[in-house]
């Protein structure tokens, strides 16, 4: 907005050009309430911020590893797993759908996700566990062509719903930004708590519940870790709670990510995201000790209870509302500044009377956001697990290998060529940190805390062989 001391620009000046914008663009009525609600919170100039005087720490939660309780195959038939599987791998250098990148043995995510379910469909003699994906318009087509193999999972709208793009906000007038050279650039994803209103505005929800599916476990398809886990399952049905997350314990690695806390007023949890913290609550916001867990994106959801506050909020869900600030063309820093208005799917917390959370094993938690991540999980560090799980070695007691690349190798395809022959073993390696071009011959064996350095202009190879040891701290090599 222009100077501090202009005045909003209200609803009934600006919802009229968005309206007709999204009805021309054919988006469904879910969709247009939602980016309603949404862009209602911008222009009422209420906070977005969540400041440490509204909140307080969650001292203790209940424990997956404690829980003393009979997992009930029979709830499987109530049940929905639901992967997001909208995001392209960006960061990394692909241009399609993350998910569809090679992980272990040949396996691509999917490929590992199909046949999890498939896994359980057999044990629990339960052929019609039902499994769906929330696509964006992007990653539909490739996603549909590759779980195309395993028919059995589902096809077409039994299989995936597609999430809706919302308008972009000329962050000067807020009125809808423009583009006329591309016109996709007006347009952006609404995040990933678009999942409810899409589930509403495509029909998916409905015909569940009309099937009799009560439980949704809902999670991101590049965390391997979140696969369905009845024991989970039997007893979010027993607690009667209309939403759970699963959270972790947040370390100093994760002291810049959202955490769970509670509501001063009303005592509920609620989730605060880092674009939710003003500037001067930074510090308490990244103490690891007073807010102890984050949300690991692995949710339970009553689908009857969504249904209700859908109906309960004339058809949209009141979701907290983050600012993202932008410009129109991504790539064209000079172009329109533009305001993207998100929601994230874990914030859905706070609008339901009784959610709980449950801390989980840091294994449930295992997504792939870097080629750092890809070349530790197609090592033998991992293994693959006969139901298609990807588990850390039990070597490893439970930590994983701190891998260290170049910035060169931001890419999957720059990170493929450190390894020509597959990736190196690091079974018994806690780090390994790689400058300079380097490639990997078959063989090669790291141990304890490696560093392997080419300050030439020119690749390298090491060679076949052990390097680094246990008992000794950081070892450098130079080639």
């Amino acid at each position: 907005m222009g100077s501090s001391s202009s005045k909003m620009p209200t609803m009934e000046e600006r919802w009229p050009a968005y309206e007709a914008k999204m009805k021309a663009e054919g988006l469904n009525e879910a969709a247009i309430a939602a980016f309603k609600y949404n862009l209602g919170v911008l222009l009422s100039g209420a906070s977005t911020m969540i400041p440490e005087s509204d909140i307080g720490p969650v001292d203790s939660l209940p424990e997956l590893d404690g829980l003393d309780i009979t997992p009930d195959p029979s709830l499987l038939k109530d049940t929905v797993i639901l992967k997001l599987n909208g995001g392209l791998g960006t960061g990394m250098g692909l241009d399609r759908a993350k998910s569809l990148l090679t992980v272990a043995d040949g396996n691509t995510f999917l490929d590992l996700i199909a046949q999890q379910v498939d896994c359980m469909k057999k044990e629990y003699k339960t052929p019609d566990l039902r499994f769906m994906l929330m696509n964006s318009f992007s990653t539909s087509k490739d996603t549909l062509d590759a779980l195309a193999k395993y028919p059995e999972l589902g096809t077409g709208s039994d299989l995936e719903f597609v999430q809706n793009k919302a308008p972009k906000v000329s962050a000067q007038d807020c009125t809808p930004a423009t583009h006329e050279a591309d016109k996709g650039h007006e347009w952006c994803p609404p995040g990933h708590g678009d999942l409810y209103p899409a589930m509403l505005g495509s029909g998916t929800l409905e015909k569940l519940l009309e099937k009799g599916v009560k439980y949704m476990f809902v999670s991101n398809s590049d965390n391997l870790g979140a696969t369905m886990d009845l024991k989970l399952l039997t007893y979010f049905a027993q607690s009667k709670a209309p939403f759970m997350m699963e959270v972790a314990t947040r370390t100093d690695a994760d002291k810049k990510g959202g955490h769970l806390a509670k509501d001063a007023k009303t005592s509920g949890l609620l989730l605060r995201e880092s674009a939710q913290c003003p500037e001067e609550d930074e510090k308490a916001f990244q103490d690891v000790t007073k807010y102890k867990y984050f949300n690991t994106n692995n949710l339970w959801v009553d689908l009857v209870a969504l249904k209700g506050i859908f109906e309960k909020n004339g058809g949209s869900i009141p979701l907290p509302v983050m600012k993202n600030s932008k410009t129109v063309d991504p790539r064209d820093k000079k172009s329109q500044a533009v305001l993207q208005l998100e929601t994230a799917m874990g914030a859905a917390i706070s609008c339901f009377e009784g959610a709980t959370a449950i801390v989980i094993p840091r294994e449930r938690f295992a997504p792939v956001k870097t080629t750092n991540d890809l070349l530790a999980l197609r090592s033998d560090a991992y293994t693959l697990t006969k139901d298609f799980r990807i588990t850390l070695a039990p070597e490893r007691k439970g930590v994983p290998p701190n891998i260290k690349l170049d910035g060169r190798y931001k890419f999957v395809d720059a990170m493929e060529k450190i390894m020509p022959e597959g990736a190196p073993s690091l079974l018994e390696c806690s780090s390994l940190t790689i400058e300079g071009e380097v490639v990997l011959a078959k063989g090669v064996i790291f141990k304890g805390h490696v560093v392997v350095r080419n300050g030439s202009d020119e690749p390298k190879t090491l060679t076949a062989g052990t390097y680094g040891s246990l008992n000794t701290k950081k070892m450098t090599f130079d080639l």
